[in-house]
């Protein structure tokens, strides 16, 4: 799994930004920051409302559930087993994306999946956000278990890249994590616009499958793994090497980055 550290580095300043806010929350906001990072996230909404009361707060658990929704904290310790479709748990978006993978400019279109990459016994989870527009990868999170707060980690680092409002389409498969509440929430909250595959048509979000599969191809496939970590490492260095020097030709022999700069230069 991603390290605690990183993971909580990337909600620190939302958290911080969420609390500039005036409501009548905002002291308990804090004290719920601070004893569920305290605890390194083992901590969920019942351990959390206990120890508000021991530091002297009057607060029901359902409030405390309530307030950690929005402040996009969740227990680590419960881990849900990965399904790549969960049935009807939740909203189903429209397809607003529509197989029109072309952008024409940065941060009008991404998509987002999660894949699994299994060494020996052991397994670790990839869920990045793609800019259509050059497919930069934006964000992403690598974890050893398929749990929500990847999701979130992922999108708390691609939110800190652009400002609120932005009207752009996130797209996706109809997969657990993107019919929750929580996640819905947080791309309406930064106005982002959500969009969904058809349930069962893979084509609807080819260009994140194609992503894996170059990944998978010029990385996973091209070396035997020993142990997880390993594959974890070159993972982060391919993802760096994928997004400033791997040259492609419709990018005009240039990188995603070195596309998206020279495109806003021009």
């Amino acid at each position: 799994m991603l390290k605690y550290a990183e993971m909580t580095r990337s909600t620190f300043y939302y958290q911080l930004n969420r609390m500039k806010e005036t409501d009548k929350y905002k002291e308990i906001k804090e004290e719920i920051t601070a004893i569920y990072h305290e605890n390194k996230g083992r901590y969920g909404y019942r351990r959390i409302t206990m120890e508000l009361h021991n530091r002297g707060y009057n607060i029901n658990h359902k409030t405390v559930s309530k307030l950690m929704k929005e402040l996009g904290l969740q227990c680590f310790v419960r881990i849900q087993k990965y399904k790549s479709y969960k049935g009807e748990v939740g909203k189903i978006c429209n397809n607003l994306l529509n197989r029109e993978f072309e952008a024409k400019k940065p941060n009008e279109k991404w998509v987002t999946d999660v894949t699994e990459f299994k060494v020996d016994k052991a397994k670790i989870y990839l869920s990045p956000i793609v800019d259509l527009f050059n497919g930069e990868v934006i964000s992403y999170n690598i974890s050893r278990h398929p749990v929500f707060a990847q999701v979130v980690d992922m999108l708390k680092k691609a939110f800190s890249k652009i400002p609120d409002n932005t009207n752009l389409i996130l797209h996706s498969d109809q997969g657990w994590q993107y019919q929750m509440k929580q996640y819905q929430h947080l791309l309406k909250e930064k106005g982002i616009r959500q969009s969904m595959s058809r349930k069962g048509n893979c084509l609807d979000n080819s260009l994140a499958e194609n992503f894996f599969g170059l990944l998978k191809s010029e990385l996973f496939y091209m070396k035997e793994y020993k142990t997880i970590e390993e594959l974890e490492t070159d993972i982060i260095e391919y993802i760096d090497y994928y997004n400033n020097k791997r040259i492609k030709g419709k990018l005009k022999g240039m990188s995603p980055v070195q596309y998206r700069v020279h495109s806003q230069a021009a």
